[in-house]
């Protein structure tokens, strides 16, 4: 048995993806019987990025408040991976992403000076995110493709790509109900609206959809909804429980999950493990390294019209929902915890 620490930084009230994953893989080691805690470090906000870095590498990670060794640890999340460990795997669910791939948007809004001083930070972010990676991790695991190819291209390192399994939560299939379920962070990146305009297409007529989930779109993905004349079809439900979340999986048609160049987003697997298909866009990223379109889901491309018409085909068709559903979940039993602490926990 290995006591094992899992780390992963966090900016406050703030749930992300990572913390989900970081506490199922809290879980797996637990249960594969490893004593495994969680450490949430520091994130801070623009300005404050140094500060951040400085005190992850700080952090003690060595001992246990009871003086005990700490065998290993897992790191997430940026700058988690800047704690120091003789023994320290990272399983990278992104960097800084508006200092990497989102640079050009992120900078696109400051002015001439903002422009140059967080052109700084970046570089001096990048340079320090290279250094760990290089002489500060012992093993390098990348939570997508879309992860490791962003390493090789700003960081120059070498990665395993090693996909999160679905969190531990009571996933069934109940159904292939007539309405398609949309769950995340509502946030320009994870083009909800692309969905609601896809729904008011000629294709889409008569679809219904549930949205869930919280963030700043909120109102305006409201007034798109009003606009389209759509509130009779498109319902946003706010922020769901557990329980909520696997009981929408359980019973709705399928999955439309079209975010732009995400790095891995739990919805693929979390549908999959529902049985239920995934339909995305082939500027998704991630979930387009495990959705086969035709086979456990559909790509599309990134327009309403082409979303609307895989939407309509799926609502349309229940046996080829079901069949799709299947194959996701089939897809879904081959990504096993068990299969990650293996690899997570070096010998």
């Amino acid at each position: 048995m290995s006591r094992i620490a899992v780390v992963t930084s966090s900016p406050p009230f703030v749930e992300g993806g990572h913390l989900v994953i970081a506490r199922a893989l809290v879980r797996a080691l637990r249960e594969h019987g490893h004593d495994a805690d969680l450490i949430t470090t520091p994130s801070n906000r623009f300005g404050r990025q140094a500060s951040a870095y400085l005190a992850n590498w700080m952090t003690d990670v060595g001992r246990t408040g009871a003086g005990e060794r700490v065998d290993q640890v897992v790191t997430l999340r940026y700058p988690s991976y800047a704690v120091r460990h003789e023994r320290h795997v990272c399983w990278l669910n992104h960097p800084m992403r508006e200092y990497y791939d989102l640079w050009e948007t992120f900078s696109a809004g400051l002015s001439a000076q903002g422009r140059f001083k967080e052109g700084m930070r970046r570089r001096l972010i990048h340079a320090a995110d290279t250094y760990l990676f290089k002489h500060h991790v012992t093993k390098l695991f990348a939570q997508s493709g879309v992860v490791q190819a962003r390493l090789t291209k700003w960081n120059g390192v070498a990665s395993e790509v090693l996909y999160p399994p679905a969190p531990h939560r009571d996933y069934r299939c109940e159904s292939y109900g007539d309405f398609i379920f949309v769950y995340s962070r509502l946030a320009p990146l994870k083009r909800i609206a692309l969905v609601i305009d896809a729904l008011a297409t000629p294709s889409a007529a008569g679809v219904r959809c549930v949205i869930a989930g919280d963030g700043e779109e909120r109102q305006a993905l409201l007034s798109q909804i009003r606009e389209r004349g759509l509130q009779d079809r498109v319902s946003l439900v706010g922020h769901i429980s557990d329980d909520e979340l696997t009981r929408y999986l359980a019973t709705c048609r399928a999955v439309c999950f079209v975010p732009k160049d995400e790095d891995f987003g739990m919805v693929t697997v979390e549908a999959f493990a529902s049985g239920k298909a995934v339909i995305t866009a082939a500027d998704s990223g991630a979930p387009i390294e495990l959705v086969d379109s035709g086979v456990n889901g559909e790509v599309v491309e990134p327009d309403a019209s082409a979303l609307g018409a895989a939407l309509g085909r799926l609502v349309g068709d229940v046996a080829l929902a079901e069949r799709l559903g299947r194959a996701a979940a089939a897809r879904a039993a081959g990504m096993t915890w068990t299969a990650a602490v293996d690899r997570l926990v070096l010998r």
